[in-house]
């Protein structure tokens, strides 16, 4: 059967499903005519004469004249407190990076892969003995498999063994603990159960954050259809797919997580990226408010703070002291979409990725003293043994 054929078959039965939903919600103007009109809405009973492309191929090129003002570096050096890196990292992989970052103005990276006991001790002499000693620092992890009973407090002295070694935080907490992680009977290990208590009120008492990253977009635990916004990266990688008949859904992983928090009022808890609300900024405020112990990180997230340029814009200033910097995948070359999309005023410019976004971003234009608590202030505050060298006063 002709492939352009069955695109077209599809897209219109996704226009007939997007002219309900319309209808519905608000959305923009549909159907053949509008009521009250004398005439067929201008193209209503047109289909394309040409090929039809896919949704990899279709990139228009944009008309819009408007200002550009990219932005290579940081206008202040910057904490990531959400990066992934080899752990032992070599002295060649490390001045890799290090060169990368000196272009970007990153002044520290927190080494978020995970790392305990003797890879962990590994790692940080690793980092001591490199020239690039203060531009790295590491969080310990804990495995979630087989939990039985003992096995918090096991992980609570393995955690406090850890930060004496060095370790500066615990994470980053992968999306399997609660999606994937069991006890040892088999059943689904949940993220609230008592047996974990003692992990978390280890970290209060050593004044160490949580980097948690619970679940994933919401859209992936909804049906893989063409009014999923996600549809393509969800073609791209069958591991994100997380259906009803196999996995919690999304809002039972999000009130598992939100009991925890409430659970450790004295846990400083890092939410990753952004607990996966950036696209209800509303819900996040109320989650802020609710929780002074929980914190947000950037993480890829972009896409969705890029698209609403006021609304994040105004959640940033009210909620300065709540944001953190984090980029999770290590790619330099994306680092200033984020510099842009903060420092900037700038409009309707590309993101970096197909797969998560189809849309443009705009810039937030965020005022100097949010950008210098987002970049590092914050990260300084929650994790006071990062090195201090080459931050303003």
């Amino acid at each position: 059967m002709n492939k352009a054929w069955i695109l077209a078959a599809v897209l219109a039965t996704a226009v007939g499903i997007g002219l309900a939903q319309g209808q519905r919600t608000g959305g923009a103007p549909q159907g053949a005519q509008s009521e009250g009109a004398l005439g067929q809405r201008p193209g209503a009973d047109r289909q394309p004469e040409l090929p039809i492309p896919n949704i990899r191929e279709y990139k228009p090129r944009t008309t819009l004249v408007v200002p550009q003002h990219p932005v290579p570096r940081a206008k202040f050096p910057v904490i990531d407190i959400h990066s992934h890196q080899p752990t032992p990292i070599s002295a060649a992989q490390f001045d890799t990076i290090a060169t990368a970052m000196d272009a970007l103005n990153l002044r520290v990276l927190v080494n978020a892969s995970g790392a305990s006991g003797d890879r962990l001790r590994q790692g940080l002499d690793a980092i001591r003995n490199s020239r690039h000693k203060d531009r790295m620092v590491y969080f310990a992890q804990i495995n979630f498999r087989n939990v039985g009973p003992g096995f918090g407090q096991r992980a609570a002295q393995q955690l406090e063994a850890d930060v004496k070694a060095g370790a500066l935080g615990l994470g980053e907490l992968m999306k399997d603990f609660g999606l994937r992680a069991t006890k040892a009977d088999g059943t689904r290990l949940e993220m609230d159960d008592p047996e974990l208590d003692p992990i978390w009120t280890t970290a209060a008492r050593l004044n160490i954050p949580v980097l948690i990253h619970t679940a994933d977009p919401q859209e992936f635990f909804q049906p893989i259809n063409y009014t999923n916004e996600r549809w393509l990266e969800l073609a791209l990688y069958p591991e994100r797919r997380f259906p009803p008949s196999q996995f919690p859904s999304f809002d039972a992983l999000m009130g598992e997580r939100d009991r925890l928090f409430k659970k450790h009022p004295k846990t400083t808890f890092i939410a990753a990226p952004r607990g996966w609300h950036a696209h209800d900024l509303g819900r996040l405020g109320r989650m802020f408010d609710e929780m002074p112990n929980v914190y947000g990180e950037v993480g890829a997230v972009l896409y969705d703070l890029g698209r609403q340029p006021r609304t994040a814009h105004d959640f940033f200033v009210k909620y300065q002291d709540r944001i953190l910097f984090g980029k999770d995948s290590y790619q330099p070359d994306e680092y200033p979409y984020y510099w842009r999309t903060f420092e900037t005023a700038d409009e309707y410019f590309d993101y970096y990725r197909d797969y998560h976004a189809f849309w443009k971003l705009y810039g937030l234009g965020l005022p100097d003293p949010v950008l210098r608590k987002l970049y590092y202030q914050n990260a300084l505050r929650l994790v006071p043994g990062i090195p201090k060298a080459g931050f303003p006063n």
